[in-house]
């Protein structure tokens, strides 16, 4: 038994902190992920959004400094109660969003590896039984060090985690998983091969037939059926192909001018998702660096999901066009109110933090 736990207690410590790493690393995409399970859709909590980003960061640091308290041995009932906590917490989440097909992705690892809902459940299920064992065999779970030696490292782990939040929340984050990082080609990561596979659907044709209903299930045509047509259902099996980028577009009122700009070797693109919440600091240096972008010889542009009105008024304020974009697309692209991107010929040569405004090179 002291071997067994002494094994869980090193693999549950690493996978704690190694899941709770990826998402320190993006604490800003867990607080959007927050705001899907606190929606009216999920679990109707919506007194909570403004708080998501708050939430977000503690759950983070919180998941990386209790997996490495485990790891040392420091404060043993305590951890241990919150690990059971933790994950009992999100074995409601994930089991919730599998059965009533809520939430898409967990976001248990970020942008890092998605996890379809089942898989989320039966993995957090596989940890909760971990963690029961762990329980009853605390006994076993000894410090590796001796206590002031423990605490010093306790101290750091809670100053380092919190100090690294912090950072990756003023600029970028560390690591990016997502499909808009430098070096990617925006035009080539929306293709959609002529070999890949399509979506496959399951399609539950209802009839009445002589009195009794009857189910008929195709892969969608509708079927020969000698009765009165009832009703039907879809159910996706498989999606398909999906290319890392779907939603990205450059509009006007009018035209889609995607493929336009993507096609001008030099192009800086302003990002807002929303320019009402834009930070008014990050806001202040537009104009001078649109006025430098300019006089290089580049043509600078604005990305926002916000109104019309909203974008006209920026856009005279600021001397450049602001163009619609998906905000969930704009979200993704960088996590950063204003953030800013140079494109040469659609691909990503740099993309910075409105905080890191003067590391832009023209």
């Amino acid at each position: 038994m002291k071997y067994i736990i002494s094994i869980l207690r090193i693999f549950v410590s690493i996978f704690f902190m190694i899941s709770g790493f990826v998402k320190l690393n993006d604490p800003i995409g867990f607080s959007y992920k927050l705001q899907e399970y606190f929606s009216v859709d999920v679990l109707n909590m919506t007194f909570f959004e403004p708080y998501s980003l708050m939430i977000s960061f503690f759950i983070v640091v919180f998941e990386v400094v209790i997996g490495f308290f485990l790891f040392i041995g420091y404060q043993r009932r305590f951890t241990i109660f919150s690990l059971m906590s933790m994950i009992i917490f999100f074995t409601f989440l994930t089991f919730y969003s599998a059965y009533f097909d809520k939430v898409k992705d967990c976001g248990c690892f970020g942008d890092a590896l998605k996890l379809t809902p089942w898989q989320s459940f039966a993995k957090d299920l596989l940890l909760l039984a971990m963690i029961i064992l762990i329980f009853y065999g605390k006994k076993y779970v000894k410090p590796f060090f001796n206590f002031r030696l423990n605490l010093s490292l306790a101290i750091i782990s809670v100053i380092s985690a919190t100090g690294f939040g912090f950072y990756v929340l003023s600029h970028l984050p560390l690591v990016d998983f997502r499909p808009y990082k430098v070096g990617i080609n925006i035009n080539e990561n929306m293709i959609i091969p002529e070999d890949a596979p399509g979506p496959v659907q399951e399609f539950k044709y209802k009839f009445d037939v002589n009195g009794e209903e009857k189910i008929f299930v195709t892969n969608g045509p509708f079927p020969d059926v000698e009765g009165k047509f009832l009703d039907y259902e879809v159910k996706i099996i498989s999606h398909g192909y999906q290319p890392p980028i779907q939603d990205f577009s450059i509009e006007s009122e009018t035209d889609d001018l995607t493929n336009d700009f993507l096609d001008e070797d030099k192009l800086l693109i302003i990002v807002s998702y929303n320019l009402e919440t834009a930070d008014s600091d990050g806001l202040k240096s537009l104009n001078k660096l649109s006025a430098e972008a300019s006089s290089k010889g580049y043509n600078v542009i604005g990305l926002s999901a916000s109104d019309t009105s909203d974008k006209t008024k920026f856009s005279l304020e600021y001397n450049f066009d602001f163009y619609l974009c998906d905000e969930k697309e704009l979200k993704t692209m960088i996590r950063s109110n204003p953030g800013l991107f140079i494109l040469n010929n659609g691909t990503i040569k740099q993309k910075v933090h409105w905080n890191d405004i003067d590391k832009l090179v023209f």
